[in-house]
């Protein structure tokens, strides 16, 4: 299936019959699964086309939330390593949902970001938190890094 975003050569191998990708984040192999797939293409389409800095993603950031251990599945960080947006990612056969939301935003209690992106390769949507008016504005498109920065 192919992604509504632009293409790139994946760096593929196969380790125990399994099938990896490279990950430039973490600077290794991981597994390939749909939503893995889906994650290396955004990442390359933030990097390539957005102008975001490689080293101000981070991948799986373990957080503590009630009591519980979550994961983030990519961080964006400003200036002075303060977290700007939480990029959560679906599989493309998994319709983004209220639930999808609700997911990132209870990641968001802790993390306390600008932004809250969600993508499953096919669709992809943008709020903007504003923490004074206790609101979420919906973006049309992906905002590039400088964007982030400023807002």
């Amino acid at each position: 299936m192919d992604l509504n975003l632009p293409p790139f050569e994946m760096k593929l191998r196969e380790s125990d019959g399994k099938e990896q990708i490279f990950d430039p984040i973490r600077r290794k192999y991981v597994a390939l699964t749909p939503e893995e797939r889906v994650r290396q293409h955004f990442i390359h389409f933030l990097v390539n086309y957005r102008g975001y800095p490689l080293h101000r993603l981070a991948n799986e950031i373990e957080i503590s939330l009630f009591s519980t251990t979550k994961r983030c599945d990519t961080v964006v960080y400003g200036n002075h390593s303060v977290p700007i947006a939480i990029i959560e990612y679906k599989a493309p056969h998994v319709k983004i949902t209220e639930e999808t939301f609700n997911q990132i935003a209870r990641y968001n209690i802790l993390m306390k970001v600008k932004f809250l992106i969600v993508t499953n390769g096919l669709d992809h949507y943008v709020c903007r938190v504003d923490y004074d008016s206790q609101s979420i504005y919906y973006i049309s498109s992906i905002p590039s890094y400088d964007e982030l920065s400023l807002i």
